[in-house]
């Protein structure tokens, strides 16, 4: 017996009227079909058939946990011993394995969690030379030593007036700047996004960096990692790079500035080579 079946004989039951619908509105849900009874009920007051299904309903809840209960079968005291018996030992077996297991087994030690990386701090002063060379200076370059490069340049014969002005890249640009997990790479990728950026706009094309620090200074230790200087080359900016002491110390040491110049002076010969068109060393 379909649902709709059986609501439409506890209404009819219950002495409630009960409608169908002739026509279906538009947008309605469709009325469920059903197979309809035809034989027509027993005139049976209401109130009596009501009572007759209430009862139905809960003979048909009663009886099957009756035959649950009748088809349990009851065991005797011997086989109940028996049963309880053989079941302890089996419960005994595994739990000695168990604690045997947990004897031999030991716990490992819970790995420390790995330390964060250390941001990177610094500072670099760049200056570019006629467009091709790029000159970096770790820290905030002076005046004095603004007038040194100047008077190097001058000597080693590129005159090029005065110098331009002085760019300073920061590193992190903000101060509250958030934590990265890689700290050295997000340096790195900033740097040669800041000297594309310049030398795009400025139309320049680089063809050697000038790194003018000492390989022992610890303040300029950041820098130098970013740049990744291996051998004579800058695996960051893509560059050859050519080393040189600070212009900070050349002021302070004369004797630094004689043992300098031939390095100086076969760096502009190289310059001078290249712009002829011949071979030059990098």
């Amino acid at each position: 017996m379909t649902p709709e079946v059986a609501r439409r004989h506890y209404l009819d039951a219950m002495g409630i009227t009960t409608w169908a619908s002739r026509y279906q509105l538009p947008n309605a849900l469709a009325t469920e079909a059903c197979e309809w009874d035809d034989t027509p009920p027993e005139k049976t007051p209401p109130r009596e058939r009501l009572q007759a299904l209430l009862d139905d309903a809960s003979a048909a809840r009663v009886e099957p946990v009756r035959q649950a209960q009748e088809a349990v079968p009851v065991a005797s005291p011997s086989a109940v011993r028996a049963l309880l018996g053989q079941t302890a030992q089996d419960e005994l077996a595994p739990k000695a394995a168990v604690e045997t297991v947990e004897k031999t087994v030991e716990p490992e030690p819970n790995s420390p969690p790995a330390a964060p990386a250390k941001p990177l701090h610094f500072t670099l002063s760049c200056v570019c030379i006629a467009n091709r060379w790029l000159s970096l200076h770790p820290g905030e370059i002076t005046p004095q030593a603004q007038r040194l490069l100047g008077n190097i340049l001058y000597a080693l014969g590129i005159d090029q007036g005065t110098l331009p002005d002085i760019m300073r890249f920061k590193w992190p640009p903000m101060d509250n700047a958030f934590a990265v997990e890689e700290p050295l790479e997000e340096a790195r990728e900033g740097l040669f996004a800041f000297i594309a950026g310049s030398g795009s706009r400025n139309q320049w094309a680089l063809e050697r960096v000038l790194w003018w620090g000492d390989e022992h200074d610890q303040s300029a230790a950041d820098t130098l990692r970013v740049l990744d200087i291996q051998g004579i080359h800058s695996q960051t900016l893509a560059l050859p790079v050519w080393q040189g002491p600070t212009l900070e110390s050349l002021l302070r040491n004369g004797d630094a500035k004689r043992d300098l110049w031939p390095s100086l002076t076969e760096l502009a010969q190289q310059r001078q080579r290249r712009d002829k068109g011949q071979p030059s060393d990098n």
